[in-house]
């Protein structure tokens, strides 16, 4: 078996894979809240003692974290650990163990996904082969390069989310001066196209635009899930506060979609994973996105041609992580479970 975690700052979302006729199949998973416990070994220890399955039969473990992997090591920034493959592997008992980023994760999760887990925002070229994108808008903004070599498409990390965010017309230079003066400092793409980028749209749509928040809103937006609220009331167009929230964030999103194509020159596509996107379907379908994220003047055409699908399946992460290990560990040990399977 196979051990793949998802991390974020929030939550841990681990797995059990195997492989039957050279796929991966889900043997168990579990959510852990995150900061509820004092390292990713007692997460795993509390995941292994959950189940009953056989855990020395798992032989490799991948990790898809947030924020660059040095060396085998990484500090997180939202949570106070710091991870260690090495230290990890000794501790788990588990000779294979890879650390990488989370949106690497993502991007070797993709080939793992049935067409039903894909949905096509944009048609494009279909049949075109090349180079990959790939943003991840939830509760941060992921970004990752997939370079296609010939025979498959290699995930590059990136940190494109933090990148210096770019206003296209007046309303977004508005949202622009708001966002220096109320974060006191640089604004970066994740501040706007983010879980949080949601709630900075919305309180400048409430606090400087003057559009009206009903006290049964206002109510709902300090009890429950602000972003769950704001997806909720904007896609059913109960609130025009909550709608145009959505449609502001769509064309952000939409845009650095187009500014990644550009520098990725994405023949084969992007893809747009996360937790946002699949939430607000309607929005992301009304034309808001795509118009973003083809306007980009002389070379409108050339991302004419470039297909654009929302990634589906939750646990796009965790596949790509099984995946990696797996992969990672035959190219150590000189055999393949998933070979073997078939």
């Amino acid at each position: 078996m196979i051990l793949a975690g998802d991390v974020g700052g929030t939550k841990v979302h681990l797995a059990l894979f195997d492989f039957a006729s050279g796929r991966l199949q889900l043997v168990r998973d579990e959510k852990f809240a995150a900061q509820e416990h004092a390292g990713l070994e007692e997460i795993v220890q509390k995941f292994f003692a959950g189940g009953n399955q056989n855990v020395e039969k798992v032989f490799a473990a991948c990790f898809g974290v947030p924020g660059p992997v040095r060396d085998g090591k990484l500090r997180l920034t939202n949570l106070p650990w710091e991870l260690d493959t090495r230290q990890l592997s000794r501790e788990l008992a588990i000779e294979h163990l890879f650390l990488i980023n989370d949106l690497e994760a993502n991007g070797y999760g993709i080939p793992e996904l049935s067409a039903s887990q894909i949905l096509t925002l944009h048609e494009g070229d279909a049949s075109a082969v090349g180079h990959r994108g790939l943003i991840s808008a939830g509760t941060g903004l992921g970004q990752a390069l997939l370079i296609w070599n010939g025979r498959a498409h290699v995930p590059v990390a990136s940190e494109g989310g933090h990148c210096d965010f770019a206003a296209r017309n007046p309303l977004e230079i508005e949202l622009l001066e708001y966002l220096l003066k109320t974060l006191k400092g640089r604004v970066s793409w994740e501040r706007v196209v983010s879980g949080l980028g949601l709630q900075n749209i919305y309180k400048f749509l409430r606090d400087e635009k003057g559009m009206s928040e009903s006290a049964a809103l206002r109510e709902r937006m300090q009890g429950e899930d602000a972003n769950a609220v704001i997806g909720e009331m904007g896609e059913s167009g109960e609130s025009e506060l909550c709608a145009k929230t959505l449609e502001m964030f769509a064309g952000a999103y939409g845009a650095e979609t187009g500014n990644i194509a550009l520098k990725v020159i994405a023949a084969g596509g992007m893809y747009l994973g996360g937790g946002i996107a699949p939430k607000i379907l309607k929005t992301m379908q009304n034309g808001i996105f795509m118009q973003a994220f083809l306007d980009k003047g002389r070379l409108s055409g050339l991302l004419e041609k470039m297909p654009v699908r929302v990634i589906l399946e939750s646990r796009c992460a965790l596949l790509g992580a099984a995946a990696y290990a797996e992969a990672r560990a035959a190219e150590i040990s000189g055999r393949s479970e998933r070979l073997a399977s078939n």
